[in-house]
């Protein structure tokens, strides 16, 4: 699966429930987006490779939506008193733990997925966790005036001001982290979450190798909508597509990923039930499309869409 942000990590929960029970010998590798990344009072912050590992974990504040459940902040209280970071940007104490020890790991010399490897390993995710790249790809967003970076204009502005474009620093001298083509190469389905299309597998998508691996692959590659009767699910993800200049709808970001037998992402397309009538122009594109039930409202109705998804 390619993943990012809480719709990746609730679709992926789904997922990962449906073969427990439909296909136990199965295993699940996710490939995550790392642009939203970023150095921050000296600590590596991961968000969607957190968020998708607390998730999991059953460690996630669901009310939130983001960060431990049973959270405390005091430490960010400090930095605050002293001046120090994002007064905006808010960390849990038991994250800052998980952002200690992933910098403390990563000034040892070891790469991300290693040190992915190692923070994982303490709980029964049931799902191997991949970041797309080892190398440091952080998104910034262009706006009038300069430039942002991602997680300022998503969390403080609230992606209130007017997206100029998106700029993945460092993404054209990135390499796919070990495992990422071999599991791509080796999928038996290849999965696309419902996760931003421009900014979380946009960005994944953007490092060289993985979109050519892909196209080559055997697997069949089926992809979620982020996109329900013209709103999206959760996120911000319609200030990014318009930024971008495609329409915030199922069908509009189906073309905009395009047909694989066309050179483009995908060969299947799940919509919402609402969106049927989309499906005509998705599969004149080329692409397999069908309409189902997209809400994921808990664990059950997730692994359901899983269920649809593979059966797709």
């Amino acid at each position: 699966m390619l993943s990012g942000g809480v719709g990746g990590a609730r679709f992926l929960r789904g997922l990962r429930e449906h073969v427990r029970t439909a296909l136990p010998h199965a295993e699940i590798t996710a490939i995550v987006n790392t642009g939203d990344d970023m150095w921050l009072t000296g600590l590596r912050i991961a968000p969607d490779l957190d968020s998708i590992m607390y998730t999991l974990a059953g460690e996630n504040d669901e009310v939130r939506g983001w960060g431990r459940v049973g959270e405390t902040e005091r430490v960010s209280g400090e930095l605050r008193a002293y001046g120090i970071g994002w007064p905006w940007f808010t960390l849990g104490d038991l994250d800052i733990g998980t952002h200690l020890t992933r910098s403390h790991l990563l000034r040892e010399g070891q790469p991300l997925s290693a040190v992915t490897d190692r923070i994982s390993a303490r709980w029964d995710l049931g799902v191997r966790l991949v970041p797309a790249t080892d190398d440091e790809v952080e998104t910034h967003v262009l706006v009038e005036g300069g430039e942002l970076h991602f997680q300022e204009w998503w969390t403080k502005h609230r992606a209130a001001l007017p997206a100029l474009g998106f700029v993945q620093h460092g993404v054209e001298g990135a390499t796919p982290a070990p495992g990422v083509l071999d599991a791509i190469a080796d999928a038996d389905v290849v999965l696309v979450a419902p996760s931003n299309p421009v900014v979380s597998i946009g960005t994944i998508l953007g490092i060289p190798g993985i979109r050519a691996a892909l196209a080559a692959t055997s697997a069949r590659v089926v992809g979620v909508s982020p996109i329900i009767a013209g709103s999206v699910v959760r996120g911000m993800a319609d200030a990014c597509l318009t930024a971008i200049g495609v329409e915030t709808s199922a069908g509009a970001v189906a073309l905009h990923y395009g047909s694989r037998s066309a050179g483009g992402l995908l060969d299947a397309w799940l919509v919402d039930e609402s969106d049927a009538a989309a499906l005509a122009a998705i599969e004149a594109a080329g692409i397999t499309a069908r309409a189902v039930p997209l809400w994921m409202r808990d664990p059950a109705s997730s692994a359901r869409l899983a269920a649809d998804a593979l059966a797709l």
